[in-house]
């Protein structure tokens, strides 16, 4: 059974974790380890060159996968791009989440309008090549 390889700064919320592991059948978890979160979270916006930076990232990808692992990438876009590009590369499947966006109104006495989004997971997706 494949991995999931998690490369986000959050935690993967309940539902997502039940459809990885039934409808893509995962028998293993693989998240970020702390260092590796750190540099994913904090990408100097000063860089001109983000590679060098996620090479750390890349390499633990690239030791501890298999082909067929997923890779649950979602970050900065040029990373997530790097590292979906390397997830091809190395024979996984990247895919991202989508979510489900309700929106509520409720006008205030004072006239104003507040505005409470919910996000709901809907599913994964495969990055497109």
């Amino acid at each position: 059974m494949p991995k999931a390889f998690l490369i986000f700064s959050h935690e993967l919320t309940k539902e997502q974790a039940n459809e990885l592991r039934e409808k893509w059948e995962i028998s293993h978890f693989a998240p970020l380890p702390e260092k590796l979160k750190g540099l994913w979270s904090n990408i100097p916006p000063e860089l001109e060159e983000i590679k060098p930076h996620l090479l750390p990232i890349l390499q633990w990808l690239e030791r501890e996968s298999n082909p067929k692992d997923i890779a649950l990438i979602q970050g900065d876009p040029g990373a997530v791009y790097i590292t979906v590009n390397k997830a091809f590369e190395l024979g996984l499947i990247p895919i991202y989440a989508t979510t489900k966006r309700i929106v509520r109104e409720r006008k205030l006495p004072d006239g104003t309008v507040q505005q409470i989004r919910v996000f709901t997971h809907n599913k994964f997706r495969i990055y497109g090549r």
